[in-house]
């Protein structure tokens, strides 16, 4: 199958190898990208890659995945390489899960060069029991630390992931799209005792986008939104014969500050994982 191609949108970032600034050079490089540097670059360099998605495997199989590659046909990592901060309170979301669709597509963590693919469980493919109504997928560079106990949220630890998105706009996305988002509120869930972070969001791109910037405009013109997505988060395993989520946070959704807050710890979470501050354990780095 032919890689897709996706024109990622220029950025002011944090960084990290394969991406490296040329000495004498305004122009961000592409090194070999097999080792990983302990420094993290700040700068004002464009970030304008051509992102491919190259898919291996049939959907719905054990061996799919769904690969990102550069420009030059290079695979690089979703949750890596590809940057959080595009400036002014904008950041990349990575879909994994486009709306209304139930199979549980996510980010392979302990894989080389971290593909999407969809998750498993005792060798069978995992499913919703019913359509997530919202794009769902991750903050790149961003990690919930499972070895930190956020004294806010019941001394939960994090869930050693990526920050969960849930995307509110009216457009379907695609598997490994990635969209610019504002983020608008988050919600403390708690799953098996793992605080498991979802940031309530908005693309750019939707005609609603500029009227909602904080999570009273979410309920005003997004009304019920955020308590179907606590409710639908809460319920889901359910069927399975599993207790409800909980939530932190007097069960309530937190504001777009409380949000930034979150995405701004667990990037920094990630930065000292990728410099090997904290073991990876299984975690993929490449």
């Amino acid at each position: 199958m032919a890689p897709t191609t996706i024109a990622a949108p220029s950025s002011c970032m944090l960084l990290k190898t394969p991406f490296s600034l040329k000495r004498g050079s305004k122009a961000l490089s592409l090194n070999n990208g097999r080792r990983l540097s302990k420094r993290l670059f700040s700068c004002n360099a464009i970030y304008n890659p051509q992102v491919r998605i190259k898919r291996e495997g049939q959907p719905e199989t054990l061996n799919y995945r769904v690969f990102f590659e550069d420009a030059s046909g290079k695979k690089i990592s979703p949750w890596h390489d590809v940057p959080l901060h595009l400036g002014n309170g904008v950041f990349n979301f990575i879909v994994e899960i486009p709306k209304e669709s139930s199979a549980k597509m996510e980010v392979a963590t302990v894989e080389l060069y971290t593909p999407i693919k969809q998750d498993t469980k005792k060798g069978k493919l995992r499913y919703y029991p019913y359509n997530i109504n919202w794009n769902y997928g991750l903050l790149p560079q961003t990690w919930e630390d499972p070895s930190f106990a956020n004294s806010e949220v019941e001394g939960a630890f994090g869930d050693n992931d990526p920050v969960d998105v849930v995307e509110i706009g009216d457009s379907r996305g695609k598997i490994g799209e990635i969209l610019k988002v504002k983020p608008l509120a988050a919600l403390a869930m708690i799953d098996e005792g793992e605080l498991d972070w979802k940031v309530v969001a908005i693309s750019l791109d939707d005609p609603r986008a500029s009227l909602v910037n904080d999570v009273n405009d979410v309920e005003k013109h997004f009304p019920g939104t955020l308590t179907a997505i606590r409710n639908w988060f809460r319920d889901y395993k359910i069927p399975d014969g599993k207790p409800a989520n909980k939530f932190g946070l007097c069960n309530k959704a937190a504001s777009k500050e409380y949000a930034l807050k979150v995405i701004k710890e667990t990037s920094e979470s990630w930065a000292k994982l990728v410099k090997r501050s904290i073991p990876a354990g299984d975690l993929s780095l490449v």
